[in-house]
């Protein structure tokens, strides 16, 4: 790869440019459902990837179905993705994908950027993950600039509900997947650098519980108390946890009303993280069998939705390849590359679900995600980058190669 080294090189000054841009996005606020935000951080980012010369649109993302807080199911609205494309008839194609929304909401304390003692830059999203939309935008301008440019075609979806699980973009995910030879997807690399293999399945499942109101103090005896019966429930649940591969989390419970009334409804939240799909397939037996059980108590019924939104991502073998690749591009630039399996999810899981091999952290290093102590290393910019770059432009040159 070393004589593909001098089509890096207009990525030497980019560091500052690359910061701007970060900070820029970061101080607008994209929580997952402020809409306003996402849109105006759209319109920025169409913007910017404008200069890469492809096919830009939005795209319309599909409502969310969730339960409420009164266990009604409903419809919430998600913000539109961007999807860029260049080259669609190139014999070979990478998709290049991460998200634009952050777990932050737009009253959240954390909205703006500050540059810590250490140089470091604390500010929402930095890390996660608009450092990486920020890298994935600049290793496509380096390909786009080289004489190699053309010789594969590349998709980018920016899309706008990962935090949540992608409830409104899966269906452009399982689309474009098929259509493309392998992803790259930009999270954010551990501080060290190191970059994720495998990562656990996912599952949010909500459990509506439903008894019978009636006077805490003259006719308690006819009620049906719906928190006693979902902490019965979520306590059920706890018991699972024999697994350190498989663990469920209770997020939430919610439900009651006034003291003297024995509530009638409560709702439990919980997490799931699995390993393998036997695993995913255990828990929606385990699950299935205990609303049964819970369903034949004396007034009260449980229902149950959810899923697993994202499958566990195991290692395949064109994923150990393009891991090598990614190696061979590091040990060129001068990087260490490293992997770890982790039990965080993200639309890697989804993508290689729909049969895309991907690597999915080759965002800029950062660390603290999902807090208000989240941190860019900026240092890091420019060298993510140029990894990917290379990666890209190896594609390439074996595609000119024929």
């Amino acid at each position: 790869m070393n004589e593909l080294l001098e089509h890096l090189s207009v990525l030497d000054d980019q560091n500052e440019p690359m910061l701007d841009l970060v900070v820029e996005l970061c101080n607008v606020n994209s929580g997952t459902f402020n809409l306003e935000g996402l849109a105006q951080v759209n319109q920025r980012l169409k913007t910017a990837f404008e200069c890469l010369g492809g096919e830009i649109k939005t795209v319309d993302s599909k409502p969310m179905t969730k339960v409420d807080e009164s266990g009604n199911t409903v419809q919430q609205p998600i913000g539109q993705m961007l999807h860029v494309s260049k080259w669609p008839d190139a014999k070979k194609k990478i998709l290049l994908c991460i998200h634009m929304d952050t777990v932050y909401p737009k009253d959240h304390d954390f909205q703006k950027c500050v540059t810590m003692d250490n140089g470091h830059i604390n500010g929402p999203g930095v890390a996660d993950a608009k450092g990486g939309i920020v890298v994935m935008l600049h290793a496509l301008k380096a390909l786009e600039a080289s004489p190699l440019a053309g010789k594969i075609g590349w998709e980018v979806l920016l899309n706008a509900d990962e935090e949540i699980g992608s409830p409104g973009s899966i269906h452009a995910i399982k689309e474009i997947a098929p259509r493309c030879d392998f992803g790259l997807l930009f999270e954010p690399a551990l501080p060290d650098g190191t970059l994720v293999s495998w990562r656990k399945g996912s599952g949010n499942f909500s459990f509506v519980v439903r008894g019978k109101a009636a006077h805490a103090g003259r006719e308690f005896d006819k009620g049906r108390n719906a928190i006693v019966a979902v902490s019965r429930l979520i306590d059920e649940i706890a018991k699972f946890n024999v697994d350190p591969e498989v663990t469920y989390n209770a997020g939430r419970i919610s439900g009651g009303g006034p003291l003297n009334v024995v509530p009638d409804l409560a709702i439990g939240r919980v997490n799931v993280r699995v390993k393998t799909v036997e695993q995913q397939a255990e828990v929606e037996s385990q699950f299935a069998r205990l609303v049964e059980s819970f369903n034949k108590l004396d007034g009260i019924s449980v229902e149950m939705s959810g899923g697993f939104s994202s499958p566990p991502k195991p290692l395949c073998s064109e994923s150990e390849k393009l891991q090598k690749r990614i190696e061979s591009a590091g040990q060129t630039l001068g990087l260490n590359v490293a992997w770890r399996g982790t039990g965080g999810a993200s639309d890697g899981n989804k993508f290689a679900a729909a049969g895309l091999p991907n690597i999915d952290t080759l965002g800029p290093c950062g660390g603290d995600i999902h807090s208000s102590n989240e941190y860019l290393i900026p240092e890091s910019l420019v060298p993510r980058a140029k990894l990917s770059g290379l990666i890209l432009l190896s594609f390439a040159e074996e595609v000119a190669a024929g």
